[in-house]
């Protein structure tokens, strides 16, 4: 018994972590000095919490600086580019996303497999952040076209993609670390609530622009306020780093490595004991990030066709406090509905459904409607995000976990980074809005192909987190 072993009797209470925690989670978190790891908010310990923030920070800094580069990227494309480059230099800064996307999935191959899976998710947490925010911060010193010409975009490409390397390797090391961190029956909500980081980076970067852009005006925000932006991010950066000293080491990991357990190269491992789960797991991230590139990342474009750029900040960030509620109840509607993969599919299933109604009026309304109709199909996207973290952490062994992740979700990112990029560059066949709609339907139906295609990850009684 546990309480034998920690000398002292450990009761068997409903408040007490022990109860439901898998026999590895228990060992690993429960010491002399933290007696029982008494309850604190939804069932779990401070300990398990500070886990959840530290991936959830990550995410939090994700979207702040994600959508930083999405809300000035009409500004800047006439600043990195020569000024009379119009559409083109629009779909090259645009382009900026999938020079991102690029190296995601190589800097999470990277870490994961080298660090994550190896030396820790804590280990390699504390140091992507660092270098994530540094270069997310440093696009704000970069030089114009006006000034170095070519360089110019050469140099913001160059940034990018070392911040994409760095970005890569949050959502592998986060996820594993959140995940393994709490019971199955808990991690539905804990994933959505990690995954929701995102939407509140957005939310607090969309009204800073709105700020920034009403106290610069349109002269004064394209001369210094986007430069001023882009500084900000360091701020998101230093709380998550802080959080994540201040965390815990996932129990998993911990008890993995007291065991020796560790894989010596577990991308390898990883090809090798899983490739269907890859490619099915591909196909999901595929199409969701695609369509959250070309919702998420392309709304300010849509609307500061029409509207103030203050405006548009204000509305932005309506729009993505709307999405956490959705991620949020999509993470509680999953409990109801039994398991990781269903709730998704249906999920999809009603974003699919609704993909017309929402775009279509959505793009030709005035600001109170196109933020009410971008919020819903926000509010829904959202949902399909609910359950990833849980799905993606219980379909792969603990022994490639992080890379496992890693690699999949970032792997998807790489055709989504492309995404507003391809709507512009078809728009000139079908029309703006006929590209968007096309778009986004084809994005859908890959994603509900990866997911009917994989397996249901949980059920009730059994947990895989620790195979």
């Amino acid at each position: 018994m546990l309480g034998q072993k920690l000398g002292r009797t450990v009761p068997r209470r409903s408040n007490d972590y022990e109860t439901f925690a898998p026999s590895t989670l228990r060992q690993a978190s429960l010491t002399p000095n933290m007696s029982a790891q008494r309850i604190t908010v939804y069932g779990l310990s401070s300990r398990q919490w500070s886990q959840i923030f530290a991936a959830w920070g990550g995410w939090l800094m994700d979207g702040y600086t994600t959508i930083a580069y999405a809300l000035v990227a009409v500004t800047i494309s006439k600043i990195f580019f020569p000024n009379g480059a119009g559409l083109l230099g629009l779909i090259a800064t645009f382009g900026g996303f999938a020079v991102e996307a690029l190296a995601r999935p190589f800097g999470s191959l990277v870490a994961g497999n080298f660090l994550g899976d190896k030396i820790g998710r804590k280990a390699m947490l504390t140091l992507t952040i660092l270098g994530f925010s540094i270069f997310a911060a440093s696009k704000g010193l970069l030089p114009t076209y006006a000034q170095v010409g070519v360089l110019s975009p050469l140099l913001l490409y160059i940034v990018l993609f070392i911040e994409g390397m760095f970005a890569g390797a949050e959502y592998g090391g986060g996820t594993a670390l959140s995940m393994e961190s709490v019971p199955a029956e808990k991690r539905g909500f804990i994933g959505a609530f990690v995954q929701s980081g995102f939407g509140t980076g957005y939310f607090i970067i969309a009204f800073v622009f709105a700020g920034l852009s009403s106290y610069f005006g349109p002269t004064g925000f394209a001369q210094l306020g986007w430069r001023i932006l882009f500084f900000t991010t360091i701020i998101p950066g230093l709380l998550t780093l802080i959080i994540r000293l201040a965390s815990y080491e996932s129990p998993v990991f911990e008890n993995m490595k007291s065991k020796q357990e560790l894989a010596r190269t577990p991308v390898m491992k990883l090809f090798g004991d899983s490739p269907s789960r890859v490619v099915y797991t591909l196909l999901i991230t595929t199409g969701l990030l695609y369509i959250n590139t070309a919702t998420f990342s392309f709304y300010p474009a849509i609307m500061e066709s029409r509207f103030s750029a203050t405006l548009v900040g204000e509305l932005v960030g309506i729009i993505n406090l709307v999405s956490l509620f959705g991620i949020w109840f999509g993470g509680y509607i999953s409990n109801t509905i039994g398991g990781r993969r269903r709730p998704m599919f249906l999920y999809a299933l009603l974003f699919l459904i609704t993909i017309l109604p929402f775009t279509y009026f959505g793009y030709h309304g005035n600001s109170g409607l196109s933020a009410t109709l971008f919020s819903a199909q926000a509010f829904v996207e959202a949902m399909i995000f609910a359950t990833l973290p849980s799905f993606l952490a219980e379909t792969f062994s603990k022994k490639y976990r992080a890379t496992a992740i890693g690699f999949t979700y970032n792997g998807g990112a790489i055709v989504g980074g492309f995404a507003v990029s391809i709507i512009y560059a078809t728009s000139v066949f079908t029309g703006l809005l006929g590209s968007w709609l096309l778009n986004l339907f084809i994005a859908n139906v890959v994603m509900l192909v990866g997911i009917a295609l994989s397996k249901e990850t949980y059920v009730a009684g059994k947990d895989t987190i620790e195979a």
